[in-house]
């Protein structure tokens, strides 16, 4: 007799520690939870907190050879099972227990056709195209032939949907499955996901950094801090009312069109806060007045004695097109057709639009990195050193042998070295890391120090212009809401320019004067930041405000 069992998973008093370190780290923490058959259970929490490697443990992906030990017990669909043991698991993972991952192209595989791989799981081509079907693909049986790599982001999330629920599991485990799409593809992959659940009847474990996204999903929800359970309940209450000061500071930290954008936003930030001291223009009492709601970034702006009014930044007529490699063979794809775009000194634009919209296009030819086929391109670099960019992965672009000093000093290497590391000095506290941090390697930086280290970088010796590429858009939302701060900070003590190529409103407006929509390569509208949700009337733009999450 099979034992009776509350839920599709079941976890109680799990612990869990890495001991490839001295001392071994307490990832998890005494940890409970349980999924019924047909809820979507959320664990939210910041980049550490332990979500991830609870994930990892249902899904028996932790092995002795990976350097772990566990206490407690998990159970999924009434099986129980050593988390650190091979053996059990077959027949469990991937069967009973599934996974949707956040990036599909890790766990497709690159060699095979999408029908190749479903068929596998399925059976046969007729119910492999019912499943993409099922997933609202629209043309199935072009999919079927295709690679991964000739997907966009949105149909690979969703083919791995289909290879997911395709395999009729107890449990799926979705691990930030919509973190790098855009606002509409992520409603839709939510919707799709939601209704999949109902219709299967599987338990969701739903593991996520974005509020929004945990609050729109879930029934409840769990919130995790340094490997502990700190709150948990339905997730309205969780949300609307959180009891724990963690939860209360997550929930305050999340943007939406509402937040005022005069304002520091989130709660005090103690290294936001050490970074205005800094500027030596920071009024007094500012965790005060930051908790009050009455402290402004106009507080910030420095007196300034050049010329004002003209642009750093002027786009005329710019087009450009690309030589492809599609389903259908080699063909000419036109990603920019006659973009009109000024940036004027001192302001901040965002740049907002779907994947392919072609507004990453316009980045990087006004970085150098992309010829424009046709148009005019100007930067005013009278007004500062030129154009830095703050790209998404800072990981990707900080050299990982070079130390955050020398990453920083590349840029001055024409001053005295005394005076370098006095630069360096100044703009590490400029972006509120500790100077010792420029002996460091990017490696040894947790993923908001990078951030601020390619922000320093940026502005160590100040541009004309800054282009930040969806630079918060990976990021945990309290240190999100602290480098939005830094950026708006900087921007009013040094009079930068900014273009802010972003997919997230509500971040581009924290962050702009002006936001600028593109769809298909053109520009179709550009509106107040402050009145965006009312002054934005395009069809494309109104339905990019829908897709937001209240």
């Amino acid at each position: 007799m099979s034992k009776p069992h509350a839920g599709v998973l079941e976890v109680a008093g799990l612990s869990i520690r890495y001991t490839s370190r001295t001392p071994a780290v307490l990832a998890v923490d005494d940890v409970s939870l349980t999924v019924a058959p047909g809820q979507c259970v959320g664990l939210v929490g910041e980049s550490g907190s332990g979500k991830s490697t609870i994930g990892a443990a249902v899904q028996g992906l932790l092995t002795r050879e990976t350097h772990v030990e566990a206490d407690g017990t998990v159970r999924v669909d009434g099986v129980d099972l050593d988390v650190t043991a091979e053996a059990g698991w077959d027949g469990v993972r991937g069967h009973r227990v599934t996974t949707v991952f956040q990036d599909p192209m890790s766990s497709l595989d690159p060699t095979m056709t999408v029908g190749r791989m479903l068929t596998r799981v399925t059976g046969s081509k007729q119910e492999s195209l019912r499943w993409l079907e099922a997933v609202e693909i629209r043309d199935p049986g072009t999919v079927l032939r295709a690679y991964p790599h000739q997907l966009s982001g949105g149909m690979r999330q969703r083919v791995m949907i289909a290879l997911a629920l395709a395999r009729g599991p107890a449990l799926l485990v979705a691990d930030e499955p919509t973190t790098a799409l855009d606002v509409s593809v992520q409603a839709q992959i939510l919707r799709l996901l939601t209704r999949e659940r109902e219709r299967l009847g599987c338990g969701v474990l739903f593991i996520t950094h974005d509020l929004g996204v945990a609050r729109a999903m879930c029934d409840e929800v769990a919130v995790m801090r340094h490997g502990r359970l700190v709150e948990r309940g339905p997730a309205a209450t969780v949300f609307g009312a959180p009891a724990e000061p963690y939860t209360q500071r997550l929930v305050a930290s999340r943007l939406t069109l509402a937040t005022d954008r005069q304002r520091p936003i989130g709660l005090p930030d103690p290294t936001v806060l050490t970074a205005m001291r800094e500027t030596g223009s920071a009024p007094d009492d500012l965790e005060h007045r930051w908790e009050r709601g009455d402290l402004h970034w106009s507080s910030f702006t420095r007196e300034r004695t050049e010329v004002r009014g003209g642009h750093t930044l002027e786009l005329a007529g710019v087009t450009k097109s690309f030589r492809t490699g599609g389903l259908f063979g080699a063909a000419h794809k036109t990603v920019l057709t006659g973009v009109d775009l000024r940036v004027a000194r001192h302001q901040s634009v965002a740049l907002v639009g779907e994947s392919g919209s072609g507004k990453s296009t316009i980045l990087r030819i006004v970085a150098g990195l992309e010829t424009a086929d046709a148009g005019d391109v100007y930067v005013d670099r009278t007004q500062g050193a030129g154009v830095q960019v703050v790209f998404q992965d800072a990981g990707a672009s900080l050299t990982p042998w070079r130390t955050v000093g020398q990453l920083l000093a590349e840029r001055l290497e024409d001053l005295p070295k005394k005076e370098r590391d006095q630069r360096v000095r100044l703009a590490l506290e400029r972006v509120a890391l500790d100077p010792a941090l420029a002996g460091s390697r990017p490696g040894q930086l947790s993923g908001g120090q990078r951030q601020r280290v390619a922000i320093a970088r940026a502005i160590v010796v100040p541009p004309a212009l800054l282009l930040c590429d969806e630079p918060t858009s990976a990021l945990d939302v309290s240190v999100a809401c602290s480098v939005l701060n830094l950026l708006n900070l900087l921007r009013h003590e040094l009079g930068l320019s900014i273009l802010f190529v972003t997919h997230d409103l509500a971040a581009a407006r924290i962050i702009a004067d002006r936001v600028d929509v593109i769809s298909d390569g053109t520009i179709v509208e550009q509106v107040p930041a402050a009145s965006m949700s009312t002054d934005m009337t395009s069809e494309y733009g109104r339905r990019l405000l829908d897709a937001v999450l209240a």
